[in-house]
């Protein structure tokens, strides 16, 4: 199988285990982008809700949500291959950190894979496609980073969507990503609205009590 046919769970394993690579030498995110070229926008964009999945130390929404938005602002301007800063093309990737994630989402996975092939790649291609796709990216990224608990998986979920739909360029799973990105978006928008209500009345039942 080569770089540009893997599957999403290959390419994890591949990630994981070091396999084609010596065992002793760090992995850095440059590399894996640069040996799976055709397939470098989904890689980015697993990678980017890794954290979702993975406990950190600190909210795994404000590590992933710039990355997605990132990876979402390069589709917008349709670039040919993801850009990414120095300081993360060369940061070496946690094998560990991969294998967890593998374990975690491995039966989602697993149907997912299923259900996707090459299919409708029109949607993953299309310049206007593109830039759609890149568009929820950005506006995802951006929701997920903000500081809502609860959210990261639901998120998470959805990105993984996106990451499978342009890893195994079906552009069928990509229109359902669409979707339940704009639903997505729909929900925060409504919660957000109710909270801000929600807090409003609070201020002012505590000004009337200080009052």
């Amino acid at each position: 199988m080569t770089p540009a046919e893997i599957s999403t769970r290959a390419l994890l394993d591949a990630l994981a285990e070091g396999n084609g690579h010596a065992e002793a030498g760090p992995l850095t995110l440059g590399q894996v982008l640069d040996r799976f070229r055709a397939r470098a926008f989904g890689i980015f964009l697993l990678l980017s809700v890794l954290p979702a999945f993975v406990p950190l130390p600190l909210g795994a929404g404000a590590v992933s949500g710039p990355l997605v938005s990132l990876a979402g602002l390069q589709l917008l301007a349709l670039m040919a291959h993801p850009w990414v800063p120095g300081f993360l093309s060369r940061r070496p990737l946690s094998r560990e950190g991969v294998a967890r994630f593998r374990d975690r989402t491995s039966g989602l996975l697993r149907r997912l894979e299923k259900l996707s092939r090459p299919r409708n790649e029109q949607v993953i291609d299309h310049p206007a496609a593109r830039m759609f796709t890149g568009l929820l990216l950005v506006v995802l990224g951006f929701l997920l980073a903000l500081p809502i608990p609860g959210t990261n998986y639901p998120f998470g979920l959805i990105l993984l969507a996106y990451a499978v739909a342009l890893i195994e360029r079906d552009g069928r799973l990509m229109l359902v990503a669409w979707v339940l990105g704009i639903a997505q978006v729909v929900v925060m928008v409504v919660f957000s609205g109710h909270l801000a209500r929600a807090l409003a009345d609070l201020a002012r039942w505590a000004g009337g009590l200080l009052g």
